[in-house]
């Protein structure tokens, strides 16, 4: 993450200090919101966000210690400004595409620990509606991702 400092212009003496994060940042951001909005990161949210990510272009070179300070960044967005601020800023660096594999793993990530709670459900639905893509393909994308997911063996 980058900071750009600047002074506001309604106040000549306010320094202020904006955080701009790079696509790489922006799309484990939205990552990390799926599996934190329910307010629990389970193991096996943590586990498959890790494994989604590591066999990602944008990753797979990375080291362990340079996911771990990614993700110390993005904990600290997530703790000051909660699930939608992470997303909210991340989602204006990610173009439209981006925001589409965004989406279907944000909907991939939620359904991981196979139980799909009223806050995920309801974060998949402001995810759905603040993307840069047309209403029905970003819905079909997650009803996708959600009968991928789905074990035909439960009623």
């Amino acid at each position: 993450m980058r900071t750009a400092a600047g002074t506001g212009s309604f106040c000549s003496n306010v320094d202020i200090r904006v955080v701009l994060m790079n696509s790489a940042e922006a799309f484990a951001a939205v990552a990390l919101a799926a599996v934190a909005c329910d307010g629990v990161l389970g193991r096996d949210e943590a586990h498959a966000l890790r494994l989604q990510l590591e066999y990602r272009s944008l990753y797979s070179s990375s080291s362990e210690a340079a996911m771990a300070v990614l993700f110390d960044q993005l904990l600290k967005v997530l703790r000051g400004q909660g699930v939608t601020g992470l997303v909210d800023e991340a989602l204006p660096v990610l173009s439209p595409r981006q925001q589409q594999s965004a989406l279907a793993l944000a909907a991939h990530l939620v359904h991981a620990d196979k139980k799909v709670t009223s806050e995920e459900q309801d974060f998949l639905k402001q995810l759905v509606s603040k993307v840069d893509l047309p209403e029905n393909e970003a819905k079909m994308i997650v009803v996708a991702i959600e009968a991928l997911n789905r074990d035909m063996l439960d009623s």
